[in-house]
């Protein structure tokens, strides 16, 4: 007897544990259920010049941040600070997907400029960004640097060879692992900003008290990259454009367009350049004309989503 229950205890064991726990989806209660388009910003000022343009105001608390609902440039948006840098705007990013019915992904600020052909003050749109410190340190071998098994599409900074990020999002039949460096943005959106290129023109001046020297310009199209380094640096802002053919770098873009594109949500970027990401003879410039250039960003951002008329594709293929 005592044989036969451990048996049947063993057998037991051996079907519970071949048996695969049942998938549930969670799904967190929306704050609002308005359709709303997502519209961030990393620090204060950049912040401060898109509320400023926001109608019929109602703020939101959520997620250890103020969420800000109302219409911008005609359509229903909810606009939210992120914090500076990759795992803020990520997380950021993802908390709004929870708490929102979100359609759509736009962020706005300021870059870090890094084509030699822009200057400051110009807003660029890229249509692709990626993340330049998603990399391997080599070992180094002798005067050389041996990456190992992890070859580099673009070369290496010294130990510094970029690389793809693995991208987890849901698929039909599980997880679907993907390997991208370069995150889209959406067609439709770039199209729309298009238009706006000789339609607006932007600020040279901050309050009449420092002024560029050229008139800022849109730039739409080519490549962004982000990392979480603040770059102010020469030598790698070359290395930067020599490799990505980077119009600019910032801390937070590509990790916003990272769940943006596992979230299925259609993603546009606006950057209104605030300094030369060390490229500059003096000092950096952002203090000076980080003003101007999140004022220059928000009116672009303002205009398009007056000209853009809505989500129509999924960047997801």
């Amino acid at each position: 007897m005592q044989k036969k229950l451990t048996s049947l205890a063993v057998m037991l064991i051996l079907l519970l544990g071949g048996c695969r726990p049942p998938t549930v989806e969670l799904h967190l209660k929306a704050l609002d259920e308005t359709p709303r388009i997502l519209v961030m910003s990393a620090y204060n000022a950049e912040t401060a010049a898109l509320i400023k343009r926001v109608e019929e105001q109602t703020n939101l608390n959520a997620a250890g941040h103020k969420f800000t609902l109302g219409r911008l440039g005609g359509k229903d948006v909810v606009i939210v600070q992120s914090g500076i840098s990759m795992v803020n705007a990520a997380m950021t990013t993802q908390a709004a997907a929870d708490y929102f019915n979100i359609t759509a992904v736009v962020f706005s600020g300021i870059a870090g400029g890094v084509n030699p052909s822009l200057n400051i003050g110009d807003v660029v749109i890229p249509a692709e960004w990626g993340q330049h410190l998603e990399s391997v340190f080599a070992r180094q071998k002798g005067e050389t640097w041996d990456p190992g098994l992890f070859k580099s599409d673009y070369g290496s900074y010294g130990m510094i060879f970029p690389q793809p990020v693995e991208v987890l999002r849901p698929g039909t039949n599980g997880l679907v692992y993907d390997q991208i460096f370069w995150f889209k943005s959406d067609p439709s959106m770039l199209k729309a900003v298009e238009k706006l290129s000789e339609q607006i023109t932007l600020d040279r001046c901050w309050m009449k008290i420092k002024c560029l020297s050229t008139q800022p310009r849109l730039v739409i199209g080519g490549h962004g990259v982000s990392g979480t380094a603040f770059v102010d640096n020469a030598s790698y802002r070359e290395w930067l454009y020599k490799n990505f053919q980077a119009d600019a770098v910032d801390m937070e873009t590509a990790a916003v367009a990272q769940v943006a594109y596992v979230n299925q949500l259609p993603f546009l970027s606006f950057r209104s350049l605030s300094d030369l990401a060390g490229g500059s003879a003096g000092a950096n410039e952002m203090l000076v004309f980080g003003n101007l250039a999140s004022e220059n960003s928000a009116a672009v951002v303002t205009a398009f989503l007056e000209t853009w008329s809505g989500p129509t594709s999924s960047p997801v293929e």
